[in-house]
């Protein structure tokens, strides 16, 4: 056989055994190449008044590169070990190691550029898709066209040329340093397995087990008013850090083998078909890939936070607006607002107005104040507050000497608070504060970012001595008149920079947070892929390996139904573990501070944990189907 037919039949043998490999690197280039076109799109740079996206998706590529890189170089380090023994046939009928390398740099040039073009056709095809997704996101009015980035492509082909000399470096590296002796013991100690717990694995099994614990712990004091300074804050984030994932690692390292050894020790050694093939493989392997899961489950922790909490600010987007500015318009000057009321009337715009009168003075707020953060250094007993009478609210009857608080920041509130009552004192008399106003009344740049407003009996808001804050509120009856009536606010002239409209507030927000969200779920959807990927050629590995067990059992007259009943529960805890372990990270995470980034936790955090494992159990699907094949080819 010629040697350019036995690089053509390894190579047709390799897509057939490795085709989740082609596909993965497929989509890898189709993610970065449609993920740098939108670098080079004109429609996010020719919007007027829209940040400079390709500056962010730039430096997001950087970060993808180093994902795909990774995941490329380790799934090249499983599949040269697994073709050990092929090697060293090659060797012992005399090929020398340079045309061996040559073989293999041949075959990789034929799959690994095949599948990049094919992937770079996937991501050119998705790559109006993905413009689509990007502008809905941030709310811009603009059409996603389809056109074929050179630049892209230049950077693209680049990119992956590297990547290519780095594995083929890697694959020399290896060829040139295993003698014919160790290129058929590779496989074979590719695993490290252990025959039972021992004592050292007892402890830090327990340990790992605790550090985590004391993570989540401390995590859920982080902002409780237990630590009260800045460093006090850093240093316990680092504590959490450093204590979780030292603690997962410890956790794969002996936790695991653990658990399972007290599940087999209570069924006193009879353990069922089915327990033989997913709890026995479980505590042999777990141990030799304790680093890898590590590193998956961190990551995968850190890829669910960040979507959970780009996801809660672009969610908390509509409430924080009204949070932070009560009216669809607002002024705090007569003639601004005299100025936009004249304008809609001649448009025929329909509308309510708002008209309030405000008193800014130094509360003494000692008694009633709960900082958490002493580090804050705030006056208490002149504190700027806003008052106002009852007679601007309607539906709500203050008496005499007592105060009421409206709603304010809920960022805010978690650093500083106000107790539900007590003594404040305004220019030295004592009122009694008796509850909460449910709204915010005036706009956070009135209320020095985000404090609440203090209403009064009129009688006593009159006696009141201070600065007078003036708002005008204009809410417009149709909604669907609101554009033309923004369209409308932006044509006027006004003086000062107290105004707002609330619509271009949430513009702003959602091109914001909506970029971010999606450069995070971008690189997110990347490691799910690569880690996925991962996972499932350890798993191809273990069935190649295994296959002689499946033989022997198959002998024994235990049917395939017997074997993948087994396989089931083993891949739902090779999956499920490094799965579950991620989630509870990011819960505990985002929980410890997700109120800085919006008003909603839970329906985006659940949102995003069901897309992610959804996504992660295909691969679980997948490596069933893998197990099925090699057991029906037991026999």
């Amino acid at each position: 056989m010629e040697i350019k037919h036995f690089i053509w039949k390894n190579v047709t043998k390799n897509v057939k055994n490795y085709y989740l490999y082609v596909f993965a690197l497929m989509m890898s280039v189709a993610l970065y190449f449609s993920f740098v076109t939108l670098q080079y799109d004109p429609a996010l740079n020719e919007i007027e008044g829209t940040v400079k996206g390709a500056a962010a998706i730039k430096t997001s590529s950087v970060l993808l590169i180093a994902i795909i890189a990774t995941f490329l170089l380790y799934a090249n380090l499983i599949f040269i070990k697994r073709r050990g023994n092929e090697i060293g046939l090659l060797h012992l009928i005399g090929l020398t190691k340079n045309k061996i390398f040559r073989i293999l740099t041949a075959e990789n040039l034929i799959l690994y550029f095949g599948s990049f073009f094919a992937g770079v056709f996937i991501g050119f095809s998705l790559s109006k898709l993905i413009s689509m997704i990007l502008f809905k996101l941030i709310g811009i009015d603009a059409v996603a066209k389809l056109h074929f980035s050179t630049q892209a492509f230049i950077q693209t082909t680049v990119v992956f040329f590297f990547i290519y000399l780095f594995i083929m470096t890697m694959n020399f590296i290896f060829v040139k340093r295993q003698t014919i002796l160790a290129l058929f013991q590779v496989k074979s100690i590719a695993e490290e397995k252990v025959k039972k717990p021992s004592f050292f694995q007892w402890i830090i099994g327990i340990f790992g087990l605790a550090l985590i614990i004391i993570g989540y712990y401390v995590s859920s004091k982080l902002f409780d008013g237990d630590f009260t300074t800045i460093n006090e804050l850093y240093m316990a984030m680092l504590f959490i850090l450093g204590s979780v994932i030292i603690g997962t690692y410890l956790f794969y390292k002996g936790s695991i083998t653990i658990i399972f050894n007290l599940i087999r020790k209570k069924k006193n050694g009879y353990l069922s078909i089915k327990e033989v093939l997913s709890i026995s493989p479980i505590m042999f392997r777990m141990k030799s890939n304790a680093f890898l899961l590590t590193v998956i489950t961190t990551v995968s922790a850190l890829a669910i936070g960040f979507m959970s909490l780009s996801y809660i600010s672009y969610y908390s987007i509509g409430i924080t607006a009204e949070e932070n500015l009560p009216d669809d318009f607002g002024f705090g000057t007569r003639d601004n607002f005299e100025k936009f009321q004249k304008a809609l009337d001649e448009q025929g715009i329909a509308y309510t107005e708002k008209r309030m009168e405000g008193t800014k003075v130094e509360m003494n707020i000692e008694q009633i104040s709960e900082s958490t953060m002493k580090e804050l250094k705030m006056d208490f007993e002149n504190y700027p507050i806003v008052v106002i009478s009852d007679e601007s609210l309607s539906d709500l009857d203050v008496s005499d000497d007592e105060l009421v608080f409206s709603d304010y920041s809920s960022i805010f509130q978690n650093f500083f608070s106000f107790k539900s009552s007590g003594i404040v004192e305004i220019n030295g008399k004592p009122y009694e504060l008796i509850g909460n106003y449910e709204d915010s009344i005036l706009p956070y740049y009135l209320q020095s970012g985000g404090n609440p407003t203090a209403i009064v009996d009129d009688a006593k808001w009159q006696q009141i001595e201070g600065t007078t804050v003036l708002y005008y509120g204009i809410n417009i009856e149709n909604k669907e008149e609101l554009k033309k009536a923004n369209d409308l606010f932006h044509s006027i002239d006004f003086e000062g920079n107290h105004t707002h409209s609330q619509l271009d507030y949430i513009q702003d927000r959602k091109l914001l947070m909506g970029l971010m969200m999606f450069i995070v779920g971008f690189l997110g959807l990347t490691f799910l892929i690569v880690s996925g990927s991962i996972l499932y050629f350890k798993q191809m590995d273990e069935s190649e390996d295994e296959k002689a067990d499946y033989t022997i059992l198959r002998k024994l007259g235990f049917s395939e139904q017997n074997l993948m009943s087994g396989i089931r529960v083993k891949q739902l805890f090779n999956f499920g573990i490094p799965l579950s372990v991620g989630l509870l990270h990011s819960y505990f995470a985002v929980k410890s501070g997700w109120f800085l980034f919006g008003t909603e936790m839970w329906t985006p955090m659940i949102a995003v944990m069901i897309f992610y494992t959804a996504l992660y159990s295909i691969f679980g699907i997948l490596s069933i189907y893998h197990y099925k094949h090699v057991i029906q080819r037991a026999l």
